[in-house]
């Protein structure tokens, strides 16, 4: 129905913004910039919504919540907190043992372990280590995973398969791990976890503002004080701040700068106003000049990655690799 006498609808019926009319219920509904037409859905989450009435009506499924760690020391906690975190060691990224009752309780405990990647002593994820009755080793040197022990009677607790660049670790306990067999790690917990798990990945309660709680259960404001808590051996040196890699490489700091601007150009215009991408930048920039000791590219496509990666999560799908940005040879992943 077209509207009439300057653009007003006849009564009961509103602008479609095409210059017609329409009943009410028939408008669409909008998710992320985009429209939708009454009937369609959209999945975001675990949760699939359906546009009815001008409204989603979503169902209300619990998800999974993810940790991230990638690159040069880069942390999302479950609860959303980001921190940067430089440490020569293995730490507990998340576990269920913590205090005084879960101590003996527990069932799981995944260790990361860093090494330098760059002379400005950056340092990157090596090699995840899985304990759930078993142990499962996940190596990055050559993406080969060990199973250690087997539980009583063989039945494991866990599946290993491959999804596009990711090797997933699927457990019964309730937790998955992904891992880009490089320096990027997603950790996906159960919500029946929520408030029960603890180590860098935060304590996974709903308040970002209580995640830096140390071994010992106190709640700190400093995360040199809160990563250097959970270090697996107290024999092992507490980490310090290091030196600003863009100062220490001044030679990389344009090339970095003008690499990781794809974060902020218009190639993730979708996803800017969902997830604020200048956090996801500098982290880029800081990584692209601090590896210097070879695989600086890897570094690089490893930081746009995880701000890929955090897009996908809302159901944002960018297209950014191309033949001379970060190449993935499909053929062969798949």
């Amino acid at each position: 129905t077209h509207c009439v006498s300057g653009c007003v609808c006849p009564h009961n019926q509103v602008l479609d913004g095409k210059g017609g009319c329409i009943a009410p219920e028939y408008c669409p509904c909008v998710h992320n910039g985009n429209s939708y037409s009454p009937g369609e859905s959209i999945r975001v989450g675990c949760n699939n919504c359906t546009c009815r009435n001008r409204k989603w009506h979503c169902s209300e499924e619990p998800c999974l919540e993810t940790c991230s760690v990638y690159g040069d020391g880069h942390y999302t906690t479950f609860d959303g907190k980001r921190f940067d975190f430089e440490g020569d060691c293995e730490y507990v990224l998340v576990q269920n043992y913590c205090g005084q009752q879960g101590m003996n309780q527990g069932t799981f405990r995944v260790i990361t372990e860093n090494i330098p990647c760059g002379t400005t002593g950056t340092t990157c994820s090596k090699s995840i280590k899985v304990f759930l009755g078993v142990s499962i080793f996940l190596n990055k040197f050559d993406g080969h995973s060990d199973v250690i022990q087997r539980t009583p009677g063989g039945k494991m607790p866990f599946q290993i398969r491959s999804m596009g660049i990711y090797l997933v670790v699927d457990t019964t306990v309730g937790l998955i791990i992904m891992w880009d067999k490089k320096t990027s790690i997603f950790i996906k917990l159960s919500p029946s976890f929520q408030g029960y798990v603890c180590g860098l990945c935060g304590n996974y309660d709903g308040n970002g503002n209580n995640d830096f709680t140390t071994r010992s259960q106190s709640v700190v404001g400093n995360v040199l004080e809160f990563a250097n808590s959970w270090k697996v051996s107290s024999s092992c040196p507490n980490a310090n701040r290091t030196k600003d890699p863009c100062t220490a490489n001044p030679y990389r700091k344009a090339w970095a700068q003008k690499q990781c601007s794809i974060i902020t150009s218009e190639v993730f215009m979708k996803c800017h106003s969902q997830v604020e991408p200048n956090e996801y930048y500098q982290a880029c920039v800081d990584d692209a000049c601090a590896c210097d000791t070879g695989g600086d590219c890897e570094c690089f496509c490893t930081a746009v990655a995880a701000y890929a990666q955090a897009c996908n999560e809302l159901d944002i799908c960018i297209s950014w690799r191309t033949p001379s940005i970060c190449p993935l040879f499909c053929d062969y992943y798949n």
